[in-house]
């Protein structure tokens, strides 16, 4: 693993070289992660510019004291310093060698105004520059290791709506509450760290809300029961919503249904490299607008998934930028029935050459239970 950090860092230095700066202090763990593999609470890393992939003596990592072993177990390659707070550590250490560290910038969208000033203050002569987004516009791209994560991640989720279904755990008479716990619980049971973010479930007309937080609400024949849940691997979160009924559907039930289905497989079809975000998001809406159902399609297409449930792209009509092969994003239509009931449809998916690689695998034709 220790090679595959080294070329991420490497591939950083590029974006360092090309915008002029000596090193980069990078403070959010995240990002951290994502370029050393360590996953404690508290550290800072200062990328240097000057560094090749065989020869980091300028990149150091820091943390504290508590995650001494862990460090040396999970940043083997690098330079530690043990110290706190690390990221003024860190610039002060960079300081020490100003003539290699001159222009250094810094996560700006993740450092305070009282953390700047105490970074400041450590500086010496190194010139402090915002740098926002450098790492996030790197994680944009998931490599093969990110994907088999996702890939372990979405299967964790399948496995576990596949199990609570087997064992009647969406029947009549159990709460919303009741049945995202028990969703939960069997993410853990297949292998989830724990759950992507809270469980939605949501029943009858509460299926008509795109983000209802579970509550004591008593799942009853004929209701719509909307599932949005995750599971997260090795630090990757999986997303994926599907809408059941109990019981023989109404007419109406069919209807949205159908209508959300038919819009999620024309959002993942346009899914292609180099495709505009707001294309993707059009090419999903149309379908619902031709249906006179527009203004019941309440929120964007969708999002880029991995180390975060919410990271970039966004497939929505204010998105900005074309798709990438190797990006992990969600397609997830709905339509939401005020006060009656609502669908949303979600997967998974890495855009692909040939056509986007479908990672949650739960069918989504619709389930009557």
């Amino acid at each position: 693993m220790s090679e595959l950090y080294a070329r991420r860092r490497e591939a950083l230095r590029t974006q360092l070289r090309e915008r002029g700066l000596d090193a980069l202090l990078v403070v959010d763990l995240l990002n951290i992660r994502y370029l050393t593999g360590f996953t404690g609470s508290n550290a800072a890393l200062a990328v240097s510019a000057a560094d090749g992939p065989a020869d980091e003596k300028n990149t150091v990592f820091c943390t504290d004291g508590r995650y001494l072993t862990q460090a040396g177990q999970q940043v083997p390659d690098l330079e530690r310093l043990i110290d706190r707070p690390s990221a003024t550590a860190l610039v002060g250490k960079l300081a020490t060698q100003k003539t290699k560290h001159r222009r250094t910038g810094y996560e700006s969208h993740h450092v305070t105004v009282e953390q700047l000033d105490g970074l400041a203050d450590a500086a010496g002569g190194v010139e402090l520059i915002r740098a926002p987004g450098m790492i996030e516009k790197l994680r944009i791209v998931k490599d093969d290791t990110e994907v088999e994560a996702l890939r372990m991640a979405c299967a964790a989720a399948d496995r576990a709506l596949a199990d609570l279904m087997a064992n009647g755990g969406l029947r009549p008479g159990r709460t919303e509450r009741e049945v995202a716990r028990e969703l939960e619980d069997r993410m853990l049971a297949n292998g989830a760290e724990k759950p992507s973010f809270e469980t939605i479930v949501a029943a009858g007309a509460n299926s008509a809300i795109p983000h209802h937080r579970p509550t004591d609400a008593v799942l009853k024949p004929g209701d719509f029961v909307k599932m949005d849940f995750g599971a997260l691997v090795d630090g990757y979160h999986s997303d994926m919503t599907r809408t059941v009924v109990l019981g023989e559907p109404a007419d109406w039930q069919r209807e949205i249904y159908e209508l959300v289905a038919e819009s999620q497989a024309a959002g993942r079809a346009a899914l292609k490299p180099g495709a505009d975000v707001k294309d993707i998001d059009a090419a999903s809406r149309d379908v619902i607008d031709r249906a006179g159902r527009g203004a019941e399609f309440l929120h964007g297409l969708g999002h880029g998934v991995g180390l975060q449930i919410h990271e970039a792209p966004s497939l929505a009509k204010t998105g900005e930028g074309t798709l990438s092969a190797g990006m992990a994003v969600t397609v997830e239509p709905g339509v939401y029935l005020a006060g009656k009931g609502g669908v949303r449809i979600e997967d998974t998916l890495v855009v692909r050459e040939a056509g986007p690689e479908l990672l949650t695998l739960t069918t989504k034709q619709l389930m009557v239970v």
